[in-house]
Parts: structure tokens; C-alpha cells; sequence
């Protein structure tokens, strides 16, 4: 077991809070009570983030300027678009991340290969771990990828069937919610169903996501 030092416990405190922020902003610009321009600047901004953190690690200043040039020159081409289709933006963005994270937890399910969150455990708990935890952890894998395609099946209902409201305060505000209470649920069958040898803080399971996401990463030069 480990813990959290306070300095990991702020970071992931102001982390939560910025989540949580740009979850009531982007459900005041979906829903269509604020400006264009700002729920525009609110619905790209995750895309944004993730290209400006692709260009960071590239690592090479020229490719750096070259790539957040293309960027600005790409936004201002699409810009009267994205103000145009905002609430479009905001469905492609939540189905996606829906449908990529059930993917990415499902495939791990197929044959030959290991359950994710049996994956997590391995490397949190050195490479071993019981055969009850091996079931468990592949239950959970399961269960996690049932709820994201569960979610983006909702999100496709809601967004052509219901009010943009609805959709809005499901997708931005709701879902942080459900994906909190998944954690809490999980976390209270694990303390049910598992001997304390098996049992895992939330602790390990950060450290197993970050083995993993730190193996994964190219070596820098």
C-alpha cells in the first residue's frame, strides 16, 4: 500500500476543481444560454489541450511553432463553423470519449490478451496477485466497459430525442457524477467481496496507472 503525499492530494484537488468548472461552463454554453464565441472557445478547448500536449512532447521547437501555427491558422479557418454547430461539437466530443474508453477497456477482454484493470493491479502489486483478484479485477474491466458504452448509448438517445438541455446536464454535469459513483461502488464491493490480502487502496490503483501510462511513454532523447 501507499499513500498520497499532500503535494500529489493538491494536484489532484486542483485538478478536480478545473474539471468541475469547465463541466458548468460547457453545460451553460451547450445548452445554449451563453455566447457563440465563448461556448465555441469552451467546446474546443479539450481539443485544443490535447494538441498543445502532443506538441510538447515532440520535443523539437521547430515542429513545436510549426504545429501551434497550423493549429491557430486551422481554428481560425473552421471558427464561423464550430460557432455554428456548437452543440454538435460537445456530442462528438462526449460520445467519442464514451466510445474510445469502452473500446480501450473492452478489447483488453478479448482472447489472448489481459484485462486492463487486471493489468493495473499487476503492476501496482508487483506482478502478483491471487487468482480471486485476477476474477475480480476482470469483472471490474467488464463492468467498466458496459458503463461507457451504456453512457454513449444514452448520450446518442438524449441528444436526438430530448431537449439540448437534457442532453447538456446528462453529458457535462451528470456524467462526472455517475462516473464518481461508479468508483464508489466499485470500491465498496471490492471491500466486500475481497480477503484484506487482495484488497487495494485507491493509492495502488493511481500507481498502477501511472506504471503504466510511464511504460507506455517513448524514451526521450
Amino acid at each position: 500500500m501507499i499513500g498520497l503525499t499532500p503535494g500529489a492530494l493538491l494536484r489532484g484537488l486542483a485538478i478536480g476543481v478545473l474539471v468541475l468548472a469547465w463541466a458548468v461552463l460547457a453545460h451553460y454554453g451547450s445548452a445554449g444560454d451563453g455566447t457563440s464565441n465563448f461556448a465555441a472557445a469552451m467546446a474546443a478547448a479539450p481539443l485544443v489541450a490535447i494538441v498543445i500536449i502532443l506538441l510538447w512532447r515532440v520535443s523539437n521547437p521547430l515542429w513545436m511553432v510549426i504545429g501551434g501555427l497550423a493549429m491557430i491558422g486551422g481554428l481560425a479557418l473552421i471558427w464561423p463553423t464550430v460557432r455554428q454547430n456548437v452543440a454538435l461539437l460537445y456530442f462528438i466530443q462526449h460520445l467519442g470519449t464514451n466510445l474510445a474508453l469502452g473500446i480501450l477497456f473492452g478489447r483488453t477482454l478479448l482472447a489472448g490478451r489481459r484485462p486492463l484493470v487486471t493489468h493495473f493491479a499487476l503492476l501496482a502489486h508487483d506482478g502478483k496477485i491471487s487468482l480471486l483478484k485476477e476474477r475480480y479485477t476482470r469483472g471490474v474491466t467488464i463492468a467498466w466497459t458496459i458503463f461507457f458504452f451504456g453512457m454513449a448509448t444514452v448520450s446518442v438517445g438524449l441528444f436526438f430525442f430530448a431537449s439540448a438541455a437534457a442532453w447538456s446536464a446528462f453529458a457535462n454535469l451528470l456524467s462526472l457524477l455517475l462516473i464518481v459513483l461508479m468508483f464508489v461502488v466499485e470500491h465498496l464491493v471490492r471491500m466486500r467481496m475481497l480477503p484484506p490480502e487482495d484488497k487495494s487502496s485507491f493509492a495502488d490503483t493511481l500507481r498502477g496507472y501511472r506504471l503504466s501510462t510511464e511504460r507506455r511513454r517513448p524514451e526521450q532523447p
